[in-house]
Order: C-alpha cells, then structure tokens, then sequence
C-alpha cells in the first residue's frame, strides 16, 4: 500500500512544481554546496532545462544566488526552518522544563524530532562547551548516533526498524559508532523495553548522550529529551543514575502540555 504523501492526497489537490521545487532546495547539502543546473537536475530527477527554470524562479525569490553558471543557496533559505521554529508550539512549550533540567543537571539540554531518519534540534538550553558538534537550533543529526535519535526510532517499532535497517547504511563517525546492523537492532530492542537510551561516544569522542521520549496525553511519542555530558570524569552508570530520573520527571511534567 503506498502511504507517501503524494497517495494521501487528491490528483487535484498536489501541486507537482512545488514538490519539484522543494525537492530541488534539498538536493544542495555539504558536498553539493554550488551546482550547475545539469547537476541539480541529476540529483533530482528533473530535466536540466526544468531545473534551470526552478533555480531561475527561486533565484528571483531570493532562496537561490547564481553567477551565471554555479547556483547555491542563500541565507533566505532558512526562513522556512525560522518559520516553523516560530509558529512551532512544542519548542514554546519545552522552553521553560528545559532551563530547569539544565540548572539541575548542570549539562546542555535538547528536544528533538524525528524527521525521515534524522534528528532535527528544535529546542535547547545550556552553553556549548568543547563540542565538535554543538547543536544549534535546526541542525539534523543521522539517528543512530545520539541518544534521541536511536530512542526515536526504537519507538517506531521493530517493523520500522527492520525497514530502517534494510534501507539504510549506519555512516561512521568515531571508532564507538555501532555500525553493525545486528548490533543496533539489539540496542534498539532494548531501548523500546528500558524505555531510555545512552548513547557513547557515538558522534563525538569526548561526549555522551541520554534521552527519553517526550508523550503527549495520548501517550503517542512526539519528540525527545536528551542531555548531552562529558564522558571525562564520570562512568555511564553513574551519569545514568545522577540524569535519568531528571530527565523521566521532567518529561512526565509536560506530557499534558503537548
């Protein structure tokens, strides 16, 4: 049964040039940061005078700068993840638990969402420290190196995660990155069972990760609430006993709120 978007909605309702031309705005990442318009029209399956008058029209927006050959994206662009962090209730929501978590746990404090197989940080508190990867507002993060992420998917289900698992490659980022497809479904059926995950060292070397999920009254999962430590000076089952009852607590006070 196909439950894409596109099937759930009527022929005459989807509008295709919008799907095209926001799928053209993705195809531009870290190692496509400029493009010609043959090379965006490869990445997404358009023709390359299609994707020219895309990029054209977007370049007339404002979302997209040319110098007659090479297109890249322009700080407009991030309006759209402005406007949902804005217009969002849940980052309201969580603001406030999130300053407490942080006062007493000392650690910084994240929400996150689970968007295709990433993470997207859509609320946090608490200063960066030596982190090669701080997570501002809207960064996306591969699932299965955080602790939110690997709880997030855990949560979907072992159906989801055989998919997941079938579907994807597990990218390495340090030498602790479990990329054993075997072993991340072990891990994450015993994080759907504990109902919280720790995650070490996974992404940076230097840091650890602990989350649980954020319900709303329905008991649907909706997000995560992680903190982030240094690995340095504590052992996982003492940063597991300090930090998870913080966490459990804080996410069952918001559980009414969203």
């Amino acid at each position: 049964m196909d439950d894409s978007p596109k099937s759930l909605l009527k022929r005459r309702d989807w509008i295709a040039g919008l799907e095209k031309g926001l799928a053209l705005i993705e195809t531009f990442d870290e190692t496509h940061s400029k493009m010609t318009a043959a090379q965006t029209a490869q990445r997404c399956g358009l023709t390359r005078t299609a994707a020219r008058r895309y990029l054209l029209t977007l370049q007339s927006l404002g979302y997209v700068a040319s110098d007659g050959k090479l297109f890249w994206l322009t700080p407009r662009v991030m309006r759209l993840g402005q406007s949902y962090l804005e217009s969002a209730r849940l980052p309201r929501i969580v603001q406030p638990f999130l300053q407490r978590l942080t006062a007493s746990t000392q650690e910084i404090s994240y929400v996150c969402v689970l968007d295709g197989y990433e993470i997207v940080y859509v609320a946090r508190n608490g200063s960066n420290r030596s982190m090669n990867t701080g997570f501002v507002l809207g960064a996306r993060v591969p699932a299965h190196v955080t602790s939110a992420g690997m709880l997030m998917l855990a949560m979907q289900g072992p159906q989801a995660v055989e998919e997941w698992l079938k579907t994807n490659e597990l990218k390495t980022f340090t030498a602790h990155t479990i990329t054993n497809k075997e072993r991340m479904k072990l891990e994450l059926a015993s994080i759907q069972t504990q109902d919280w995950a720790v995650s070490e060292q996974q992404l940076d070397l230097a840091y650890r990760g602990l989350a649980v999920a954020l319900r709303d009254r329905n008991g649907q999962v909706v997000a995560a609430l992680s903190v982030s430590m240094p690995v340095q000076g504590e052992s996982t089952d003492e940063a597991v006993k300090r930090v998870l009852p913080l966490l459990r607590e804080t996410a069952q006070a918001m559980r009414n709120l969203i």
